[in-house]
């Protein structure tokens, strides 16, 4: 319960951020959902925005909320994106994907001017790794992914569903959740899992964040990169 009440303390504090008039991304996961719950709010009450979704899901949920929904056909730029995170270290590198978005959140992240996140204080961490990687990658591939990546040094699952079928993506692709351990060169990691054919994107979100609000307790700590 306490960890619910930091998520939502968190996305209440980056509703400062939006502004009339923005273009906002949205982002996917727990702690995003009560961020566009809250935005949502705000739209009720005037605020006038457009959303672009980095998930069916967040999009679901944004429509139902009577936010009003864009695409990157009519704006192929993002004013400011909220979303949360599986993992930040103290150079504001991030695992995320554990809500299975991460190609959609890592392209709309791409796109964004200003990229917030926001997270309870237990996703604050010393070094990236605890916490399993996300890789995507297309079925096909699958089985070559999986060997090359446990020859790095990772234990390898297959993501599943509730009913124990492969997990799909919003782009009907595998994840495979990739147990590195601490991750002591994430660039270098990242590189290497880019390089692999058939690897459609990775967890690690490396000098994409430009805020990140961590609630802990009822106090709300502000990073900025560099």
């Amino acid at each position: 319960m306490a960890h619910e009440q930091e998520k939502e303390a968190a996305a209440r504090a980056s509703l400062r951020f939006i502004k009339n008039g923005q273009i906002v991304g949205l982002g996917t996961g727990s702690t995003a959902a009560y961020f566009i719950q809250l935005l949502g709010e705000q739209v009720k009450k005037g605020l006038k925005i457009r959303g672009i979704p980095s998930s069916g899901r967040s999009a679901e949920q944004a429509a139902g909320l009577g936010i009003p929904l864009t695409t990157f056909d009519e704006f192929p730029e993002i004013d400011v994106t909220v979303d949360g995170a599986d993992e930040v270290d103290s150079q504001l590198r991030l695992i995320k994907g554990g809500g299975g978005a991460l190609l959609r959140e890592k392209i709309v992240a791409s796109a964004t001017r200003q990229y917030v996140i926001i997270a309870d204080e237990s996703k604050r961490v010393a070094v990236l790794g605890k916490f399993p990687l996300p890789v995507e990658v297309i079925k096909f591939a699958q089985p070559v992914v999986e060997r090359k990546i446990h020859r790095l040094g990772a234990q390898v699952d297959l993501r599943l569903d509730s009913a124990g079928k492969p997990y799909l993506t919003d782009e009907n692709n595998y994840i495979l959740d990739c147990r590195f351990g601490r991750i002591s060169d994430p660039p270098g990691l990242a590189r290497q899992l880019s390089d692999m054919p058939g690897v459609v994107e990775h967890g690690l979100f490396i000098g994409m964040a430009n805020v990140v609000l961590f609630a802990r307790g009822n106090e709300i700590v502000e990073l900025r990169a560099g």
